[in-house]
């Protein structure tokens, strides 16, 4: 349901529920880390990425955690920028986000075990979750589209409560009154559809302050939940070609995958050269004698 209203985070009920599910600390640290490219991804099934989150959701408030998802794209401009990488390493979570993630670990000899994408992820955690009676806020897009997406995912995700949207144009004031707004209704999750750098960016600006459980940046979500822009047929997803879907649609991206693909291929090549060297080397000086 669509619903202004706010209340406190959970009730005992609703938290004794959400305990159940939770995940505890010891096992979310089994679960493996590798660095790509100076970022530090979170390896796991899409199911297990699910029960990570939602062990998040059960938490109080006190400060958002934070969930992001690393595409070819998002590591191209983390390589360019420092204190981006900075931003997306102080997350609880980061996860790989498509072929080219894949691709490039695989050159490190590193097979990652699935595709753990926002645009899927979300829904399957927002069904595991149904009922527990939780609230969502969604932020980012334009005007209309953050609308529709709420009122779209109010009648598609019936047990969850979505308590507020707002679109994703914020200056210095209005950027006050949507945190505000936000606090107000104390969601359990809020989602940032702002793209990236700047949903990552504004989730770590202003994490300390939002009074919400877990905010995640999910991109263009919300355009596919308000049918402003189709999403690519499950057998161009399946081969991992949903790039050439998105060139199709959405034109102005064209730079971000003919530019930024190749250059994404050569740091992949480069970054699998120099493991390999250092790799090499570690095992020379294994030697006795050397």
């Amino acid at each position: 349901m669509v619903d202004q209203g706010g209340a406190g985070l959970m009730s005992d009920g609703q938290i004794a529920f959400a305990q159940q599910s939770r995940v505890s600390l010891a096992q979310a640290a089994a679960d493996w880390v590798f660095d790509l490219f100076g970022v530090r991804i979170t390896d796991v099934t899409r199911p297990r990425a699910v029960e990570l989150i939602s062990g998040l959701l059960g938490e109080p408030a006190g400060g958002a955690r934070r969930v992001y998802f690393v595409n070819a794209h998002t590591l191209n401009l983390a390589v360019e920028d420092p204190e981006y990488r900075t931003v997306l390493n102080a997350a609880d979570y980061v996860f790989g986000d498509g072929t080219g993630v894949r691709w490039a670990a695989r050159m490190r000899g590193i097979r990652v075990r699935d595709n753990v994408n926002g645009t899927d992820l979300v829904p399957e955690l927002l069904d595991a979750t149904a009922a527990w009676g939780l609230r969502c806020f969604l932020l980012g897009a334009e005007p209309h589209i953050a609308q529709r997406a709420a009122w779209w995912a109010a009648a598609r995700f019936s047990g969850w409560r979505f308590v507020g949207w707002h679109h994703g144009f914020l200056d210095a004031e209005l950027n006050r009154q949507v945190i505000a707004q936000i606090n107000r209704q104390r969601p359990h999750l809020l989602l940032v559809a702002q793209g990236n750098p700047l949903q990552e960016r504004w989730i770590h600006r202003h994490a300390a302050e939002l009074e919400v459980a877990v905010a995640m940046g999910v991109g263009g979500l919300l355009n596919f939940w308000s049918g402003a822009v189709p999403r690519a047929p499950h057998w161009m997803r399946q081969w991992g070609i949903e790039w050439v879907w998105v060139l199709l649609h959405q034109r102005h991206k064209a730079r971000r995958y003919l530019v930024g693909n190749p250059k994404f291929l050569a740091r992949a090549l480069a970054d699998a050269w120099r493991h390999r060297r250092l790799e090499s080397e570690s095992a020379d000086s294994a030697w006795p004698g050397k």
